[in-house]
């Protein structure tokens, strides 16, 4: 269920990301959708663990995924690809 779920939602952001966007507004939504399929593949493997442990490290990547996805979605959104201003080259 979490599977289509997540499909649904990517799909959903993808067909929102095409109205009035710039490419790199569509390539941030991208980013973002694309990591957070990945939590989601993650938290599924983690409900799927016998043990405490593996399913907190699991849960744990899914939530630095999820962020990293957020990260750079957002400093696509804010920082020219082109002269990589976000590194202050």
């Amino acid at each position: 269920m979490k599977k289509i779920f997540a499909a649904a939602v990517v799909i959903g952001a993808l067909s929102l990301s095409a109205c009035n966007n710039s490419a790199r507004e569509q390539a941030a939504d991208n980013v973002e959708a694309n990591a957070e399929a990945v939590a989601d593949n993650l938290e599924d493997a983690a409900d799927n663990v016998t043990t405490t442990g593996a399913e907190a490290s699991l849960e744990n990547q899914a939530d630095a995924v999820r962020a990293d996805g957020e990260n750079k979605a957002d400093d696509m959104r804010t920082h020219d690809a082109d002269t990589n201003l976000s590194n202050g080259i």
